[in-house]
């Protein structure tokens, strides 16, 4: 079963502001949500929110997974000291 993954407009902005090196390292992590929207070091943000974390060395990516639609939506994507806020 294989989900669809869609970028928000911010987090579609945030990936094509980052450095082209990183979008290399983060683009293989991005196509494996699709097969696995909960891989191995995706943590859940807070109990009570839909939000996952993936990290990828000092990036983070901000999804949600809507299993209905099998869908991974992409919320946001940039640096530790930046994602979060």
């Amino acid at each position: 079963m294989s989900y669809a993954v869609q970028f928000t407009p911010r987090a579609h902005r945030d990936f094509a502001a980052l450095d082209r090196n990183v979008q290399r390292r983060l683009t293989p992590h991005i196509n494996r949500l699709a097969e696995n929207p909960f891989p191995p070091g995706c943590k859940r943000l807070h109990a009570d929110e839909p939000f996952f974390r993936l990290r990828v060395g000092d990036y983070r990516m901000i999804y949600q997974v809507e299993g209905k639609r099998l869908t991974v939506i992409i919320v946001k994507v940039g640096h530790r000291r930046d994602v979060y806020r």
